[in-house]
């Protein structure tokens, strides 16, 4: 079989927006959270560091699931929410949560003990 002749299905273009380290860890917390600032993600995110997070952010805002707010105060605030591209991700996402609560609990349970909880 030819691999290449899915190259450009919808599922690869999907996939690949979502590449990337962090992208899943940031989507997650805006599902659960209306806006966020970036510091706020910042520390929710174990171990990401700002130049990272920073281009998790840009490339989600450039493909469109995340939108960027820059509040004009001093100092400037900057407040990251899903578009609504990136809510219609919702029930896609939440059955990749259930396969993985399914099928592999024990990673699951690792990574929920190297994320730490927001404090609101």
């Amino acid at each position: 079989m030819d691999l290449k002749q899915f190259k450009h299905c919808g599922l690869n273009v999907t996939l690949g927006m979502l590449a990337g380290k962090w992208k899943p860890i940031i989507l997650f917390y805006l599902f659960h959270n209306d806006q966020m600032r970036f510091t706020e993600l910042w520390r929710v995110i174990p171990k990401v560091t700002k130049k990272v997070l920073l281009e998790q952010l840009k490339d989600l805002e450039a493909n469109q699931l995340v939108i960027r707010e820059e509040r004009h105060t001093f100092p400037p605030e900057v407040y990251y929410g899903l578009s609504m591209q990136g809510k219609a991700l919702g029930p896609a996402l939440a059955a990749l949560e259930n396969w993985a609560n399914e099928y592999v609990p024990t990673q699951v349970e690792a990574m929920r003990k190297a994320t730490k909880p927001i404090n609101k």
